[in-house]
């Protein structure tokens, strides 16, 4: 079936409170996004609560404007009550869809309020052709893209999906693949993939002498609308829930103009906010130092002298609709008034008109009464009258038609709202059926075949892919035990190489592949392989481990942002476990922040970052196609008490292979760790 392309695709707009969207509606968006007081990305921002919420809504629909609302963080057991009430809001107020990155979030739409679309967020890391597809089965209308990818990438998706391709065109860049960063989480308690990032890669991270390493400056796509909108995109969306209504105003004009083929202010743009500059590197494939800037002094300075001027953009309320009007003044009979839009009509009656004593109503003055819409977003040209010879109508009972009309027209505009199941949500809130785990079994995680060894112990020895094709001689006699880990950043030009890969290794024995995303989880199951959760899928609830089950993941290691109270109980048919050693994953980045001037010559794969004090964080790459940013001291559980889960995986990384035999046996005989080291996230309350 051929795509269907947008003539003219929507500029999608930040409101993080009401004067922001205030801002983005005035100044000509489309489609605005917005949070609900919980489970948004941007718990940080003002957001809307109770009447506020209903309010934006119907002011969006007033004005023919979509709204998109953000329910797109990792949900905990006990939230799932409070989501729902949530969840029974957004529908009662008829908004257009709502945006998850939660499979159990997903899956609570789908069942509770089926007419409401599903967008996956960002925070999904949805980066290849293969998550896109899985997607599109689930019912998701539209995926919004990972940042980091190429035009080309892009147009490869959009041509292999019937998903609506949404991207981000402008404004802040995150360091990490969104969704895989942990930074925040790790360093302070509040998670990003909980909306409460505390922003910690802006500090001060040295590469060698180069500073502000985990800062990128903010994305500016606006000179390639017409390339991404050629390539399938329908939606260009704006970054920018946390920042002023003047920056959504002057974003959302430059988007306008450069949408059109115009040229916009993007000197203005730059001053209101940026990084020092702006960068279009993702895009463009150019993953080198340009992309890299901070927040200077004078970025602040120059905001501060455009404010002013940009409150103007949005001062007015502009007309965004046209209605038509039909007047009716007979004798004897309430005068009428008729309005369409052109997919709403509504009528209403008003005063009875009498004989005129001196100056009838004449259809001039009707019409300038009529037409008086100041303050509302609708126009009318030159309305329908028809007025009986020698009959008055005062000009307040006039106006007083026209206002209760204008109010008729707005209530029917807002009118829609979507069913809520309260069967299904009950029955959400029924618990799965517990099961208590056998004694856990042991899972060991190698990054290079010469750490690997095979103890009796393990239940399973998991390999990068490109690890296992370079020694499949580890397959003879231990096919059975190994999982290939496919890459956690799996690019579409990578994909078919990828499956053909897997299949080869099927043929020699493999049966299990890792998975860090959706789009893997599918590649693997193509391959005839059974698919292995990983910790990326940021499982943190019981409806999540069901979810992924039905598209059939065996077993699943949980979110390492869960306390060890809050860990889901098991359930039947899928096992759960956790990542119970490692120097945990920080950031997953495809714009290496080690490389130097020259790019990745003389590296070596295993670099470094320091944080202001000098404490060194360790990289790891892979293949030159991503790295992945560690922790600085290992997580070790072993002399912890547990909780009961079929098994615990050592994530090994940069360890010697002595030192992943001795934390293996100390693991095993549950002795204290030799050296610094943390418990992580799980005896902690993470936000």
């Amino acid at each position: 079936m051929p795509r269907i392309v947008s003539p003219s695709p929507e500029i999608l707009a930040p409101a993080g409170g009401m004067e922001q969207l205030y801002a983005a509606v005035r100044s000509g968006a489309d489609a605005v996004y917005l949070g609900a007081a919980d489970f948004n990305a941007r718990r940080n921002a003002d957001n809307f609560t109770g009447a506020q919420f209903s309010e934006a809504v119907r002011c969006c629909k007033e004005r023919g404007v979509k709204t998109y609302i953000t329910l797109n963080t990792l949900l905990k057991d006990a939230e799932l009550p409070r989501f729902l009430d949530t969840l029974r809001q957004v529908a009662e107020s008829g908004a257009d869809a709502v945006i998850v990155q939660d499979l159990a979030a997903a899956e609570a739409v789908r069942r509770c309020c089926p007419t409401v679309k599903l967008h996956a967020s960002t925070q999904m890391a949805v980066h290849n052709l293969s998550g896109a597809r899985l997607l599109q089965a689930q019912g998701f209308s539209r995926v919004v893209l990972a940042r980091e990818l190429t035009l080309e990438e892009i147009a490869a998706i959009a041509a292999g999906t019937q998903l609506e391709i949404e991207v981000f065109v402008h404004g802040a860049h995150c360091m990490s693949a969104s969704g895989l960063c942990y930074l925040s989480a790790v360093f302070g308690g509040r998670s990003g993939n909980r909306g409460l990032c505390a922003q910690p890669c802006r500090l001060d991270f040295h590469s060698g002498e180069r500073p502000f390493a985990l800062s990128l400056k903010d994305m500016s796509l606006l000179g390639h609308l017409r390339e991404l909108a050629d390539a399938g995109v329908c939606s260009f969306k704006i970054e920018g829930r946390m920042k002023r209504p003047e920056y959504c105003a002057a974003a959302v004009r430059a988007c306008i103009a450069a949408r059109n083929g115009e040229t916009y202010d993007e000197e203005t743009l730059r001053r209101v906010f940026s990084r020092d500059g702006f960068t279009d590197g993702y895009l463009a494939g150019r993953r080198d130092l340009a992309m890299f800037g901070s927040r200077s002094r004078e970025d602040v300075t120059a905001a501060a002298g455009v404010f002013g001027q940009l409150q103007a953009l949005y001062k007015d309320e502009p007309k965004r609709a046209a209605v038509g009007m039909k007047f009716f003044a007979v004798a004897k009979e309430p005068s009428r008034l008729t309005l369409t839009d052109g997919a709403h009509t509504v009528t209403v009656t008003g005063a009875v008109p009498e004989p005129a004593r001196t100056r009838p109503l004449d259809a001039e003055t009707c019409s300038r009464l009529l037409t008086k819409l100041g303050g509302t977003p609708y126009v009318c040209s030159v309305p329908v009258r028809e007025i009986g010879e020698g009959l008055t109508l005062s000009a307040a009972a006039v106006n007083a038609l026209r206002r209760d009309g204008i109010a008729a027209l707005s209530d029917a505009r807002a009118a829609l709202r979507h069913p809520f199941s309260e069967a299904a949500a009950s029955a959400l809130l029924q618990p799965a059926a517990p099961r208590l785990p056998v004694s856990p079994a042991l899972r060991l995680r190698f990054e290079t075949a010469r750490q690997a060894f095979f103890p009796e112990e393990a239940e399973r020895v998991i390999l990068p892919l490109r690890e296992l094709l370079s020694a499949p001689q580890l397959l003879d006699g231990s096919a059975g035990k190994l999982a290939a880990e496919l890459p956690v950043l799996l690019y579409p030009g990578d994909e078919e190489k990828t499956l053909t890969q897997l299949c080869a290794l099927k043929e020699k024995g493999l049966q299990y592949a890792l998975c860090e995303n959706v789009g893997a989880a599918a590649l693997a199951q193509k391959a005839g392989l059974t698919p292995l959760g990983g910790m990326h899928l940021n499982i943190m609830n019981a409806a999540a481990v069901g979810a992924y089950k039905a598209l059939g993941v065996k077993d699943l290691t949980l979110s390492f942002e869960l306390n060890f109270r809050e860990t889901p109980a098991p359930i039947e048919d899928c096992r759960t476990g956790i990542v119970a050693y490692g120097y945990l994953p920080l950031m997953r980045l495809r714009n290496c922040p080690a490389k130097k001037a020259a790019g990745c010559a003389g590296c070596g794969g295993r670099p470094f970052l320091t944080d202001r004090r000098g404490t060194a964080f360790p990289m790891v790459c892979a293949d030159k196609k991503y790295s992945t940013l560690l922790n600085s001291v290992p997580l070790y559980t072993g002399d912890l008490k547990m909780p009961p889960l079929d098994f615990y995986t050592l994530y090994f990384t940069v360890e010697s292979p002595e030192t992943c035999r001795k934390v293996t046996a100390d693991f095993l005989a549950r002795r204290p760790f030799a050296g610094e080291k943390t418990a992580g996230l799980y005896l902690r309350k993470v936000l």
